[in-house]
């Protein structure tokens, strides 16, 4: 055991003198030469020169103020539709919401707040059969911090795992211990940010889980751990299904552990399977609940390239990446109190952050080609899938359902933590990112001598 730490250790310690390199020629370049750039929609991102498209190359994103200018004319130059005839939010998101937030979007928010932050850390560029993989890869000073990939969702994007970001490479700075430390590596879905965009099919969880397993490959690391929560749930199943060699574990915050009967009945409207205890009554109530607010989720699956709206207004794509789901409501209810939400000292969501967000969906032109990940999955949402390896699993008050212990142990037979956190939702990495840090801490801690 001893030996497979060492060597994970100096494997690491090699590949970081590599890097080391590479990320001081790469920022040399940031500034010194305005070329080659890539469009990825309409933001512009500019790469370290090299023929290798294999190769990890740095990555800087610069957004022409021609193009924000344009976004903010096109907000001011909304065509509204009447108010909803209701008085909440049963038919959409509320006009009153949209336009609230639209004054604000064309008129004092600042992207270039969030592109600074994206700049200041290590972002970069590598080809996983053929697409354009764009990823943030931060170190720890911990020579034996513990390998993680940490996947995103929809409506969502690597912006949410920044805030993850200091808490798990420098844990001490925060009041944790040096033993938990993590590098940490959070890559774009395909169709997603400053990932390229798939011009073929194919290119749903399963593929992805493999790529992802490429990826850690590539920065040289022979141990790792994934986590994921909403699509980035699927993926990391799907790792654990593919189980690649130097996976240790996966930690999911949305568990797919509904036995078979209860998916069944959940997929025809029928009553609850009798014999359910009251927290899978619940949860069996929950998933109900959630099953009559996913229209968005059924249209992406059939129909994404009929959404050419939310690539042509950008307050038709704020109301779409906006009106998803979570156990309080929909909109999600921490999105909801978030717009209203200007600072936060403890790290919760703001509105800021979610047009950060947003606007990265609108500068890449992503709203559609994010969309068809919907088309290319087929499976069920919340069914057990059969993972074998090590889980970890983080239970939120705010998720679509709440999964019950029992269901947990029998989908996840090597279950290594289960853990109901006292607050969080959908997505808790974003609204709640010290508490969700600490679950990553315990969820792995027990893997790291593996």
């Amino acid at each position: 055991m001893s030996n497979d730490v060492s060597l994970e250790t100096r494997s690491r310690r090699r590949f970081i003198g590599v890097a080391a390199a590479t990320a001081a020629a790469g920022a040399f370049g940031r500034l010194a030469f305005a070329e080659p750039t890539e469009d990825t929609g309409n933001a512009t991102i500019t790469q370290v020169p090299g023929g290798d498209k294999t190769a990890i190359r740095p990555l800087r994103v610069h957004v022409p103020e021609a193009q924000l200018a344009d976004l903010r004319r096109r907000v001011k130059a909304t065509r509204w539709p009447e108010r909803e005839t209701v008085t909440d939010a049963s038919q959409g998101v509320q006009l009153a919401t949209m336009q609230k937030l639209a004054r604000f979007w064309a008129t004092d928010y600042d992207w270039r707040k969030a592109e600074a932050k994206l700049n200041a850390l290590p972002q970069f560029m590598t080809t996983i059969d053929g697409v354009d993989i764009h990823f943030i890869h931060v170190r720890s000073k911990n020579p034996n911090a513990l390998p993680l990939i940490i996947n995103h969702g929809w409506p969502g994007s690597v912006l949410e795992q920044t805030k993850l970001i200091g808490l798990l490479t420098d844990p001490v700075a925060y009041g944790g211990k040096a033993e938990d430390s993590f590098d940490v590596v959070i890559p774009s879905m395909p169709g997603y940010g400053f990932s390229g965009k798939p011009t073929t099919t194919g290119w749903g969880p399963e593929h992805m889980a493999r790529a992802w397993a490429e990826l850690m490959h590539r920065l040289g690391y022979t141990h790792y751990v994934a986590q994921g929560g909403d699509w980035g749930a699927f993926v990391v199943d799907q790792m654990g299904l593919q189980a690649p060699q130097g996976l240790l574990g996966i930690h999911t915050n949305m568990p797919a552990t509904v036995p078979a009967d209860v998916d069944k009945a959940l997929q025809i409207g029928a009553p609850a399977p009798v014999g359910l205890s009251a927290e899978e009554r619940r949860a069996y109530e929950q998933l109900a609940k959630t099953f009559k607010q996913v229209d968005y989720a059924r249209l992406m699956g059939t129909r994404p390239q009929t959404l050419y709206g939310i690539a042509c207004s950008p307050v038709g794509l704020a109301a779409w990446l906006l009106d998803h789901n979570d156990a309080d409501g929909q909109p999600a209810a921490a999105v909801a109190s978030a717009l209203n939400r200007t600072t936060s000292a403890t790290g919760e969501l703001t509105r800021d952050e979610i047009l950060d967000n947003i606007t990265l969906y609108w500068l890449t032109n992503t709203g559609v080609s994010a969309s068809r990940l919907y088309w290319e999955y087929k499976g069920g949402f919340f069914n057990a899938k059969g993972v074998k390896i090590p889980v970890a699993v983080s239970v939120f008050p705010g998720e679509q359902y709440q999964a019950p212990r029992s269901w947990t142990e029998k989908a996840y037979p090597n279950l290594v933590y289960y853990h109901r956190a006292e607050k969080g939702g959908h997505f808790a990495a974003w609204e709640q990112p010290r508490l969700f840090a600490e679950e990553i801490r315990a969820a792995f801690r027990s893997l790291r001598n593996s």
